[in-house]
Formats: C-alpha cells, structure tokens, sequence
C-alpha cells in the first residue's frame, strides 16, 4: 500500500453495502496531520450520509467522524503536534480561516467548511472518514487528546460530545437552570452529563420507561414518559432550555435547542405559544475548534464520560446493522486492532 493511500469502510453507493477498500488521502502538505486510527465512534450522520438522506453523498464515500489515532506524520507548518501524540478530529476537518466566522472562533460557520467525509478539499480531493486504518487532514481541526483519557472514550467527544456541549454552554445552562433532554440516546445522553456538570437540574423526557434506571445513573433528578399526560401536566412551564422535546413544558423566555437533524423538515412548531411565551428558537452546529478545546478541558476537570460499546474496525457493517436496529448504549465506537 502506498503511503498516500488508506483502506476504509467505502460504500459505492446508495444501498450498496460496506466494502474494505484502498482509497486516496488527501495531498499531503504543510498543514497536514496524518493519523493512524485507534477508534472511531458511529453516529448517526454516518448512516444519513450512507443513504443519501440529507441530499445527494459524494460516493465513494468512508463515513465516521469521532476519530480518535496516533500522529504519524506532521507537515512543516505543524508546532501543537509531533509524532506519537494522541489526537482526535471531529465533524469539519477544513474551513478557509480567513472570513468574518473564522476570524471569531466560529470556523463550523465558514461557508467553504469541509466536513471531515463527503467533503471536499480546495484541490478537489476528495474527504474520507475515521471508519479506516489511517486519516490525514488539516493541522487546525485536531486535538490533542486529555492525558485522564482514553482514545476509546475520548472518540465520542468529538461529534456527539461536541454538538450537545457547545449549545448548552453558548446559552447559559448554569446552576439554577432546569433542563428537559428528549431521548437518552448517543447525544441525549451527552446532554445529560454536560447539564448536570454545569449545575443544572436535568429531567429526562422520554417515550418510554426502560431507560428511567440509565436517566438517574447519567444525573437526572426526574424522568418523564411522553405518554403520560398528567407527568406532563405538572410540568408545564417548568424549563429554562430545552433539547428537542416539548414547547408547552418550557418557561417564559426559555430556549428551544435543536441539535438533532432528522431527514424531513420539522412540523408541529406552535407560533402562538412561541410569541406568547417570548420562547428562543435556535439550531446549533458541532462546535469551533475553540469550544472543542473548552469542552476536553471540561470533560476532564469533571469526570464526563460517554457510555459506549466497543465493536471491532473489522466488523463495522454489522455494528452499523446495529446501530440502525437501535442498540447502542449509547454511542458505538469501532476499535482497529493494534
């Protein structure tokens, strides 16, 4: 194999299945960071993205964006990392570093943002994904991983981590604060821990029961079955952020936060309940490179820690099988064999 190249999980296609397959890196240059990949977390934008959902992928295309390696080669500009480091990448590998977003730590909302897969470089090469034996990319959308933690735990961080982290501190979750996480899944469950650690009194809302014992374990003071209408009743204006759930629950001035991206536009948005609670509505993107480091510094000093389920690089199709059947608990991680 050259030492431009990688093998990865490829799909070729939409329904076509997962091939292990030899493909190019990117160019290597002077801002390259090249990694040996220990582990890769799944998340749900792999599949989406598999599927064509979210519009048309650029096949072939190698998802997973929670990576987690080895540095083994650095370009000439590269001086926060050397050979051997641990390092993880995230969601956007690129962005142009020179526009009024990029300029003030808001590099997710760069208008010539790649994303780490079914992306493109400035040379057309094409973007590939961790789900891989080797990854390589820009110098600026790296991070070094916290020395309390693990590749495997820290893979996570960097997209279901990240996109729940970045909102809830951009929007003032602070002790006092109550908030409503819908679904304990791989970001709710991330939504849970991160509240919690900044102070708030969380409460789970869920469709079901069976996950009211994981809820308290994660740091909910109160869990909440959708379906119970008197639950829900008794706590009508009671939050002050909110991720993905109910309108009617939330106080005056609260704020709605979306951070899941489903594949059809939302519906149901009550704009009388809206105005007359002077609600906030707002979306949220993963996260700069800024809050990236924050949220490492973060999950250390307060011992956050996803729940996660290990499966080999090996067998990535069937994990992926798994993760679409709804098993994980909460977040798969695929792990190469050293």
């Amino acid at each position: 194999m050259s030492q431009d190249t990688f093998h990865g999980w490829s799909v070729a296609a939409k329904d076509k299945p997962m091939q292990w397959t030899e493909l190019p890196l990117k160019a290597f240059d002077v801002d390259s960071v090249e990694l040996k990949v220990t582990h890769c977390g799944v998340c749900g934008s792999d599949t989406h993205t598999m599927d064509s959902a979210w519009g048309p992928t650029d096949y072939p295309c190698v998802t997973g964006h929670e990576i987690t390696g080895i540095v083994t080669r650095i370009g000439d500009n590269v001086r926060r990392f050397k050979v051997g480091d641990r390092v993880g990448v995230g969601a956007q590998s690129g962005a142009c570093l020179e526009c009024e977003y990029c300029k003030s730590n808001q590099e997710q909302l760069c208008a010539k943002k790649i994303n780490t897969y079914n992306g493109r470089w400035p040379n057309n090469d094409q973007s590939f994904g961790g789900f891989a034996d080797k990854w390589r990319g820009h110098q600026h959308f790296c991070f070094k991983i916290p020395d309390s933690m693990t590749n495997e735990i820290a893979a996570t961080c960097f997209c279901a981590g990240i996109t729940t982290y970045a909102p809830l501190k951009r929007h003032g979750v602070k002790p006092g604060c109550r908030v409503g996480v819908k679904g304990l899944g791989g970001l709710g469950h991330f939504a849970v821990m991160w509240a919690k650690a900044m102070g708030a009194e969380v409460t789970a809302l869920s469709t079901s029961d069976r996950k009211r014992d994981d809820a308290k374990d994660l740091g909910c003071s109160d869990y909440v079955v959708l379906t119970d209408k008197e639950g829900l009743a008794q706590r009508q204006r009671t939050f002050d952020h909110i991720i993905d759930s109910l309108f009617s629950l939330m106080k005056p001035n609260g704020i709605y936060i979306v951070v899941g991206v489903p594949e059809t536009p939302l519906n149901g948005i009550p704009a009388m309940l809206i105005a007359a609670r002077q609600l906030t509505f707002v979306g949220s993107l993963i996260g700069s490179p800024a809050a990236m480091e924050e949220m490492l510094v973060f999950a250390e000093k307060h011992n956050v820690r996803p729940w996660i389920n290990k499966w080999k690089m090996s067998d990535a199709p069937a994990a992926i099988m798994a993760f679409r059947e709804g098993k994980p608990r909460y977040r798969f991680v695929l792990e190469n064999e050293q």
